[in-house]
């Protein structure tokens, strides 16, 4: 059997990640609201990635694989930002 201490870090770490998620969305923040939000966003998913996917015990082309998602991922969002930003009827 796995050693459980860590998972339950994970989880006592995740627990917190969302108290300050709920938190945060409480809070009168303003513009820099998104900004927290994708922080410990984050935060959640490095998490979750690095101890429960275990790519820490990975080779490298399990972390390359993973690293090409993750560019691939951000190729689309920034692109679709893009489009949405550069159509006229945002009334900019």
């Amino acid at each position: 059997m796995k050693n459980v201490r860590p998972i339950l870090y994970a989880w006592f770490a995740l627990l917190t990640l969302l108290a300050l998620t709920i938190g945060a969305s409480f809070a009168p923040l303003g513009p820099v609201l998104p900004f927290v939000s994708y922080a410990i966003a984050i935060a959640k998913t490095v998490l979750i990635i690095w101890l429960f996917m275990e790519m820490k015990t990975r080779d490298g082309l399990q972390r390359i694989a993973l690293g090409v998602g993750f560019a691939w991922l951000f190729i689309l969002l920034l692109l679709s930002f893009a489009d949405i930003l550069t159509r006229g009827w945002l009334g900019a």
